[in-house]
């Protein structure tokens, strides 16, 4: 059982949006993670987020468009800039990646897992991927995944 006096746990949701699709997507996500009232549930552009943000979460979710088969420009951004501080603090943080793309999806897949290897974090749900214009199965999808993450975390399973 838990504590009333003990602090809530942080989810950081962090996407990078140019056409909608990964913001409605990343909003879906954190609605589905703010199932779990024991969290909260910090959902940020890519650009704003920051290596505090990501010390002081207990999970992440990472959303990118594909782009030309490799992750958007910013969610890479936000890896060179928090690197340094966070690797060696962050070992273990569990994570999921959701990716939106055109015809594949894989290519960013792979590189932002590659990436979390280098942190050493704990991937904890295959990423999901959407290929053309999200359905309602999609947006099903994307939020129960947001709630598996937050759960997970809740529950100190990851």
């Amino acid at each position: 059982m838990k504590s009333i006096d003990s602090p809530k746990k942080n989810i950081l949701v962090i996407y990078h949006s140019q056409g909608g699709t990964m913001k409605l997507l990343a909003n879906q996500l954190a609605k589905g993670a703010a199932r779990e009232d024991n969290l909260n549930i910090i959902l940020k552009e890519a650009s704003d987020a920051t290596v505090d943000d990501l010390l002081n979460c207990n999970g992440i979710a990472i959303g990118s468009p594909e782009y030309f088969g490799t992750m958007a420009g910013m969610i890479k951004d936000f890896f060179d800039r928090t690197y340094e501080a966070a690797q060696e603090k962050t070992i273990g943080l569990p994570f999921i990646v959701f990716v939106s793309a055109g015809n594949d999806g894989r290519g960013a897949i792979s590189q932002i897992e590659r990436l979390t290897a280098g942190y050493k974090w704990k991937k904890v749900q295959e990423a999901y991927r959407v290929v053309g214009v999200p359905t309602e199965q999609d947006i099903i999808n994307i939020q129960d995944l947001g709630h598996a993450l937050a759960a997970g975390v809740d529950f100190g399973i990851f």
